[in-house]
């Protein structure tokens, strides 16, 4: 596994450039767009001192072992873990990713708690053109408290939204993913032995 350590991102710009260079997609004739990247850090952590990043690119243990946790090959080889901080302490983790809606991709934030706990879920855009009740508030508090030991599966301990079904389990993939993610690479002891970290340069101005 390799990991590159990002500096404080003073501008949030610099986080939506890291994303991007992840294999993220910007929004495309979406139905709602409703976070940006910055815009969802901001909205994640607005009393924190900095955010920065961890570029994680996952190798054959790391890839085995969170397929092994989710029962199916992550899509993506690399992910980009968002970690805020004040001074030394961690306040607090986000990831952003994707997952297939019925027809297009959904993309959505999760913020996570030190110990690894949802504390938040966010759809940031949505381009299906019928399923949009998965961003109402009811639905998206669902996960809140869910640790890497629950199910998070729809139908078991994520109520399904009528008329968004394939939607609805879609987020509950998408979040399940996000806790191994966090839990795997980041939180488990020992998960970062071993790995390559290199401070990028910060963009001028």
């Amino acid at each position: 596994m390799s990991v590159v350590r990002g500096v404080p991102v003073k501008h949030l710009s610099l986080a939506l450039a890291v994303w991007l260079g992840s294999g993220a997609s910007l929004p495309a004739e979406a139905a709602g767009t409703y976070f940006t990247t910055p815009q969802i850090l901001k909205e994640f952590f607005p009393k924190c001192q900095r955010v920065s990043y961890r570029k994680v690119k996952l190798g054959p243990a790391e890839l085995a072992a969170v397929q092994g946790r989710l029962g199916y090959k992550p899509a993506k080889s690399e992910y980009v873990i968002f970690v805020a901080s004040t001074g030394e302490h961690v306040d607090g983790y986000a990831i952003i990713d994707e997952e297939l809606g019925q027809h297009e991709q959904i993309t959505f934030a999760v913020k996570l708690s030190p110990a690894g706990v949802v504390e938040r879920h966010e759809v940031m855009v949505y381009r299906e053109k019928y399923g949009e009740e998965i961003t109402d508030a009811r639905f998206r508090r669902q996960f809140q408290g869910k640790t890497v030991k629950d199910p998070v599966r729809a139908g078991v301990d994520i109520d399904v939204v009528t008329g968004a079904s394939i939607s609805s389990r879609s987020m509950a993939i998408g979040v399940r993913r996000a806790l191994v993610l966090l839990d795997e690479l980041i939180l488990k002891p020992g998960a970062l032995s071993g790995a390559l970290l290199t401070a990028p340069t910060a963009p001028k101005g």
